[in-house]
C-alpha cells in the first residue's frame, strides 16, 4: 500500500512539473534549450582565421612572383615572404589558447584523421609553417638581417624556388580549410553553405594578402610601378570574385541567412565587408590609377584588411546566432530530409 501511494505521489509530481514547464516552441526550443550545441569559438579563432589566411596567401603570391622573376617582382616576393612568416607566428599560440592545453594540439599531430578538419588543419598548418619559415629565413639572410656569420652566408645561398612552390600546396589548404571547418558542423548557417565557405575564405585570404603585400611594397622608398600595377590587377580580380561569392552565399542560404543579413552582424557584413572592405577599395583604385597617390593606396589596403577581418567575425558570430535559433535548425533539417 505504501508503494502504491508513493507511485501515485511521484506521478502527481511529474504532472505538476510538466504543467509548470514552458511549452516547447520554435523560438526557444524545448525548455529554453537550443536544439543543437553551438561552437565555443571566440576571438582567438577569428584572429587565427584572419592571420592564417593572410599568411597562406602571401606565401603563394610570393612564390608566383619569384617564379615569374624579374627585378620588378622582387619587392612583391620579398614583402610576401616576410608577411607570410609574421602573420604565421601567432597562429599556433592562438590555436593552443583556444584548445586550453598545449598537449591537445600535440595530440592532433600523433595521427592523421582524414575525416577530421581539425586534425588535417593542424597537419596542414605545421607543414606550411615549415616552408614559410625556411623561405623567410633565407630572405632575411639575403637582406643581411641575420648578420654576417658563416651560417647566415650559407643560408643566403639556399635556393628558395623549390620550398616556395612545394609549400604552396599546404598554403592553399590552410587558406581555405577554415571555411571547410565551419561547413563541417551542424550549424545551419555554416552547414547549408558548406560548398561556398571554403572558396569564400580562400578568396578572402588572397584579397587580404594582396592588401598586406601592397602595404609592404608601399613603405619602400621607390616601389616599382609595374609591381604596384600587378598587385592592383590581382586585387581587382580577387575583390570582384569575393563580392560574387558573398552574394551567392546569401542567395543560397535563403531564409537561413538571417543572422548575417539582419541586426548588428548583418550591418557589419553589408557595410563593413561589402561596402567599406570591397566596393570602396575598388573605387579608390579607379580614382588612383591616374593620381598614383601612395596615401590612397594605403587607405584602400587598410579597408580591405578591415573587410576581411569583419567577414570572418560575422561568419563566426552569425553561426552562434544560427545555432541558438531553433527555427533555423528546424528549417535546415527539414530541407535536408
Amino acid at each position: 500500500m505504501q508503494d502504491s501511494f508513493q507511485r501515485r505521489w511521484e506521478g502527481e509530481g511529474r504532472k505538476r512539473k510538466r504543467s509548470d514547464a514552458p511549452e516547447p516552441d520554435q523560438k526557444y526550443g524545448y525548455y529554453g534549450i537550443p536544439v543543437i550545441h553551438g561552437s565555443h569559438w571566440n576571438w582567438l579563432v577569428i584572429v587565427y582565421f584572419f592571420l592564417g589566411g593572410i599568411s597562406a596567401a602571401s606565401h603563394v603570391i610570393a612564390a608566383i612572383a619569384h617564379l615569374v622573376g624579374g627585378e620588378q617582382n622582387r619587392p612583391i616576393a620579398r614583402a610576401g615572404r616576410y608577411i607570410s612568416f609574421l602573420a604565421l607566428l601567432p597562429c599556433p599560440l592562438l590555436l593552443i589558447l583556444d584548445l586550453g592545453r598545449p598537449e591537445r594540439f600535440l595530440n592532433m599531430l600523433r595521427v592523421v584523421k582524414l575525416r577530421s578538419p581539425m586534425s588535417l588543419g593542424s597537419w596542414g598548418l605545421s607543414a606550411f609553417g615549415a616552408f614559410s619559415t625556411l623561405v623567410a629565413m633565407v630572405q632575411a639572410a639575403e637582406d643581411g638581417l641575420l648578420g654576417r656569420s658563416r651560417a647566415a652566408s650559407t643560408l643566403a645561398r639556399v635556393p628558395t624556388g623549390v620550398p616556395a612552390v612545394v609549400g604552396s600546396g599546404p598554403a592553399f589548404f590552410v587558406g581555405g580549410y577554415t571555411g571547410v571547418l565551419l561547413g563541417a558542423t551542424a550549424v545551419p548557417l555554416w552547414g547549408k553553405n558548406a560548398l561556398l565557405l571554403g572558396p569564400l575564405f580562400l578568396n578572402s585570404a588572397f584579397s587580404t594578402a594582396v592588401a598586406a603585400i601592397n602595404l609592404g611594397v608601399a613603405v619602400q622608398k621607390q616601389p616599382p610601378d609595374l609591381a604596384v600595377e600587378r598587385l592592383e590587377a590581382l586585387d581587382r580580380i580577387v575583390i570582384g570574385s569575393e563580392l560574387a561569392l558573398i552574394v551567392a552565399s546569401r542567395a543560397h542560404l535563403g531564409e537561413l541567412a538571417a543572422p548575417i543579413t539582419t541586426g548588428r552582424t548583418g550591418a557589419l557584413l553589408t557595410y563593413g565587408t561589402g561596402v567599406a572592405g570591397l566596393v570602396a577599395p575598388l573605387a579608390i583604385q579607379t580614382i588612383n590609377r591616374r593620381r598614383r597617390s601612395r596615401a590612397l593606396s594605403v587607405i584602400g589596403s587598410l579597408l580591405v584588411l578591415l573587410g576581411g577581418f569583419l567577414l570572418r567575425y560575422t561568419m563566426v558570430t552569425g553561426g552562434h546566432e544560427s545555432a541558438n535559433d531553433p527555427r533555423s535548425t528546424f528549417t535546415y533539417t527539414r530541407k535536408r530530409a
